[in-house]
């Protein structure tokens, strides 16, 4: 039986083991097993915590999802216009944290997961809406709002984009390139759009 208290430990010792033997191993091959001796508890008891390696992933696919909406908000309080807020959006999108290697490996393995597992893609989906639904409501401060959702959506395909780049071991440097290169697809949409109001 797991001491008292211990619990949230093993469950996050389990959770980083999770990212790291992806990252080294990939999904597919890796057991209950290699993620218990990583974390270093038994895999007796990384089954008691999760019952198996599906929830031990979609587990770890929310840990992630909840450090990414802690980014992003911290982001958007310090933001004081609209524009900073888009900025701020895409930089926690793409920030040092998210754009670890070993993270992107775990990202590409829960898209991967979402196409079989019902779970795993209703929280991708509410990744994804959620971003979009961010994105639009700091755009509609500086467009409006039909445009602001369009472009919404070309910057969120852009940050899938640039993901998939970087799990797939190309793409711009991390986070800074990548940032810019966001950002200047966003300044080139922005200045479009206003061109063609006036």
């Amino acid at each position: 039986m797991p001491k008292k208290g211990m619990e949230p430990v093993r469950r996050r010792d389990l959770i980083d083991a999770v990212i790291a033997t992806i990252h080294d191993r990939g999904a597919a091959h890796m057991t209950m097993g290699d993620i218990a001796k990583r974390a270093g508890v038994s895999a007796g008891l990384a089954h008691h915590y999760f019952g198996g390696k599906q929830a031990l992933l979609v587990a770890t696919m929310r840990h992630l999802l909840t450090e990414l909406g802690a980014a992003a908000r911290e982001g958007l309080h310090a933001a004081k216009t609209p524009d900073q807020r888009v900025r701020a959006i895409i930089a926690a999108n793409l920030g040092p944290d998210q754009c670890r290697p070993a993270v992107i490996s775990a990202w590409l393995a829960f898209y991967d997961q979402a196409q079989t597992d019902p779970e795993a893609r209703q929280l991708l989906q509410i990744y994804a809406r959620r971003l979009k639904s961010n994105l639009a409501a700091a755009l509609s401060g500086i467009i409006a709002r039909d445009t602001a959702l369009s472009m919404a959506d070309s910057i969120a395909a852009m940050i899938d984009g640039i993901w998939l780049r970087a799990a797939l071991g190309y793409g711009p440097g991390y986070p800074d390139a990548a940032i810019a290169m966001v950002e200047d697809h966003y300044e080139a949409m922005l200045k479009h759009h206003k061109g063609a109001k006036s």
